[in-house]
């Protein structure tokens, strides 16, 4: 009998420790997330990076608030790889500081997690004030007498503001450059021409492979739009995904276009492992590309299906 009762001590208190331990579960709130798709504009922050997976973060200035919950101000969301996060590191590089205002910057939710898909930026310079010096010298004391007012040569006089109906005057030196080149002019215009001078012609492909190339300033790479695609969903071996376009049942390998972390690409995941058989997704999405790789950011994956007629 005694055992009995001690077994259902034992039991009610095991029950009740799960449960306590449930409930504190249930009370933990989950991180504050944006929705996929929110823009970001007119904000503020400091980019910093790289980390040991070569990625860049972005320190929110300012709370953010998308109207379903609230980031913080110090709040880092990691940035996406594209050609503006390529041309804000570059520029972050020349100034020798990261800040930027980011005028739009799209947002992407995946697996728990915030991105931030950057298209237009400007650079932000940080304002410093200037140090009080810290030598003071001693203020005079005031005085009861009234203070002197100063002389009229050393008040300050009022700019005198010109009646737009006066008659403007041209200065006699550039009047004596404008006839100069005048007469110059109408030297050149009555001087005889050459029989015997050759037009000038343009020059030939060998003079034109021995001119040298000018340098040219690096400006990044821009953004294309990728629709009415099919591909398939490929697997990784670092758990990553490629979506490897596909015509008609002919494969095209050639182009491998490395996806970005959304909420469409979550969802075309799900899809892919729900069905058997390899799944051709009708895609489209924002074709960028970072240090020479191609990258897609995924607004849209429809499956399609071929009822056999293809092969697989």
């Amino acid at each position: 009998m005694c055992k009995t009762k001690s077994y259902l001590i034992l039991t009610l208190l095991s029950g009740a420790a799960f449960g306590a331990s449930a409930f504190d579960t249930a009370l933990i709130p989950d991180p504050p997330l944006l929705r996929d798709g929110f823009v970001l504009r007119g904000v503020d922050g400091r980019l910093s990076g790289p980390d040991s997976n070569d990625a860049w973060f972005f320190e929110l200035a300012a709370d953010v608030n998308d109207f379903t919950d609230v980031l913080q101000a110090g709040a880092k969301l990691q940035m996406l790889p594209c050609s503006t996060l390529e041309k804000m590191i570059a520029d972050g590089r020349m100034r020798s500081e990261m800040t930027f205002r980011l005028w739009n910057g799209r947002v992407t939710r995946y697996k728990g997690r915030n991105f931030i898909f950057p298209s237009f930026f400007l650079p932000l310079r940080e304002v410093r004030e200037p140090e009080p010096d810290p030598v003071t010298q001693p203020q005079p004391e005031e005085s009861a007498e009234p203070a002197e007012t100063p002389p009229a040569r050393e008040r300050q006089v009022e700019p005198v503001t010109r009646d737009p109906n006066d008659v403007l005057t041209i200065p006699i030196d550039l009047l004596e450059k404008l006839q100069a080149t005048r007469q110059a002019m109408a030297a050149r215009e009555r001087r005889p021409l050459d029989p015997n001078k050759k037009p000038a012609t343009e020059p030939n492909q060998a003079d034109k492979d021995r001119e040298q190339p000018r340098p040219k300033r690096y400006t990044g790479g821009s953004d294309t739009v990728f629709v009415d695609r099919t591909a398939f969903l490929m697997g990784r071996d670092d758990g990553s995904f490629v979506f490897v376009p596909d015509a008609l049942g002919r494969n095209v390998g050639q182009l491998s276009l490395r996806l970005l972390p959304c909420e469409a690409l979550e969802l075309a995941e799900l899809k892919r492992d729900a069905d058997f058989e390899p799944v051709r997704f009708k895609i489209a999405g924002i074709l960028t590309k970072y240090e020479d790789t191609d990258y897609l950011l995924l607004q849209k994956a429809t499956p399609v299906y071929s009822h056999g007629n293809f092969g697989r």
